[in-house]
């Protein structure tokens, strides 16, 4: 029988679980996540978890390797601590673009860290927008897939008409978020058609629908080295965008990303703090923050009382 209720987290994103658990009302559970001289992952839990529903808040974001190994050490102490259950809390699923073969030869390294999370013995994953939904059946535990929309619509909602905007989807496999999301906020849709050459490298072909004179928000699960999204900006701007903003839930923001975002036409780019930002705030005044905690707060207090967590797919 579980017992009680335990959050804990690794050193991926700590102020997003201690924000998580004050949403909750509950406090942060006391662990030590350290390394040792060199470079072996360490940890300690430093109170009892017998019997306890525990959940690992652990976004696999960079430096990638190091907190999924993180994570399936705490997964795996917290199992032999004997808690009754383990649910890790993914944030940001790390590998989660290498989702199929691309070329001869070529792994499905999300398919293979699913099997590692359940081989350390994870007995449930919490996640948000992952790049491609059918990575849930990479899994053989249960997977509950959130999405971000609902936060970023009220957001948006707030700075907009919706009968000026027009949701665009960056390329062809975002089309149904995109509708998804412009159907909430009750908005047009265009689509970007686009092909890539290769990785983290594309070029913009056309500009489906009618954007000129009004907003356009570019939505997307995240945003990389920005490369898309930027070029996405910029055949906006020529078909004669009136402001053009982005929304990504993820924002890894590696090499360049922050300074080709602060040379673009966009204004405003909406993000999450399912992966931290930290120094990029400084760095890149066009982001604008907002909390996942909430959203997260619900779907594991739902968890822990076994009741159902579908209204928080909406």
């Amino acid at each position: 029988m579980r017992v009680g209720l335990k959050i804990f987290t690794g050193n991926s994103n700590p102020a997003l679980a201690l924000s998580i658990t004050k949403y909750m009302g509950i406090p942060l559970g006391n662990a030590e996540v350290g390394h040792f001289s060199d470079g072996e992952t360490q940890v300690e839990f430093r109170e009892n978890v017998r019997g306890m529903d525990v959940f690992v808040v652990q976004s696999t974001c960079s430096p990638v390797n190091d907190n999924i190994m993180e994570l399936l050490v705490m997964v795996d102490a917290l199992k032999r601590a004997s808690a009754s259950r383990v649910t890790a809390v993914m944030p940001y699923y790390g590998y989660a673009r290498q989702d199929r073969k691309v070329a001869s030869r070529a792994p499905i390294t999300a398919k293979l860290v699913a099997d590692i999370i359940t081989a350390a013995g994870a007995d449930r994953v919490l996640t948000i927008d992952l790049h491609a939904g059918q990575i849930q059946g990479f899994f053989d535990i249960p997977v509950d897939h959130l999405y971000a929309s609902s936060i970023m619509a009220d957001a948006i909602m707030k700075d907009h008409n919706s009968d000026e905007c027009v949701v665009v989807s960056p390329d062809a496999g975002g089309v149904e978020r995109a509708r998804s999301f412009a159907k909430r906020l009750g908005a047009n849709l265009a689509i970007i058609d686009k092909r890539r050459s290769k990785p983290n490298e594309s070029a913009v072909m056309n500009v489906i629908g009618d954007v000129s004179g009004k907003d356009v928000i570019v939505l997307d699960d995240m945003v990389d080295t920005a490369g898309t999204l930027v070029k996405a900006a910029i055949a906006l701007q020529e078909q004669g965008a009136r402001k053009i903003e982005a929304c990504c839930t993820h924002a890894v923001l590696s090499g360049a990303a922050v300074d080709r975002i602060n040379d673009s036409p966009i204004s405003n780019l909406y993000v999450t703090d399912t992966v931290p930002a930290n120094s990029k705030l400084e760095k890149c005044p066009k982001l604008n923050v907002q909390s996942i905690a909430p959203l997260l707060g619900e779907a594991i207090g739902r968890i822990h009382r076994e009741v159902s967590v579908s209204e928080l797919f909406l």
